[in-house]
């Protein structure tokens, strides 16, 4: 980092009158300072990027529901595609699930309805939200041959390849 140099500060004389104002050298990396403290701002979201973050505000902001990108592993074992997510909130009968040869989409959504009354208050929430991740295989697969599970807040979709990968591998050392 540079040594900060000293600025000048040059009175400016009021007409009316009144006491001198002083004018302040402009330094334009303090606005890149900023710039820089915002960006950090946002990367501690974990959204892709910043779009994302600042539509997800503005429709909380509107009163529309919120849309959730869950974090999803794609695996492959060889003969299959196993597609594991993490839908917490939404039951199995609100999840639709669309496989074709080359991709998937997840769509689902989750609502609550609390309701707790205690002498002397009532609290009420209701929430709602949608779940929406689509993802592409890398290879054909056999898209009405696919299986779906949920337990616990994580979904987990098989799908078969159409030509199954063989795995090979080979043992190395470590120096």
């Amino acid at each position: 980092m540079a040594p900060k140099k000293e600025e000048k500060h040059v009175p400016v004389s009021s007409s009316k009158g009144g006491k001198p104002a002083e004018i302040v050298p402009w330094r334009p990396e303090s606005y890149m300072t900023d710039f820089d403290r915002y960006f950090d701002d946002l990367r501690r979201f974990d959204f892709p990027f910043a779009g994302s973050w600042l539509a997800q505000r503005r429709r909380i902001l509107e009163g529309l529901p919120e849309i959730r990108y869950p974090r999803a592993d794609l695996i492959d074992s060889g003969h299959e595609y196993r597609l594991v997510a993490e839908v917490p909130g939404v039951p199995k009968e609100k999840l639709d699930i669309t496989v074709t040869e080359r991709s998937i989409r997840i769509e689902g959504e989750a609502k609550t309805d609390i309701k707790e009354e205690k002498e002397g208050y009532v609290r009420r929430e209701r929430g709602y939200s949608k779940v929406s991740r689509s993802l592409t295989f890398p290879e054909p697969v056999v898209s009405d041959k696919a299986e779906a599970t949920l337990a616990n807040g994580v979904l987990e979709v098989r799908v078969p390849k159409k030509a199954p990968t063989k795995m090979t591998g080979h043992k190395i050392t470590v120096k």
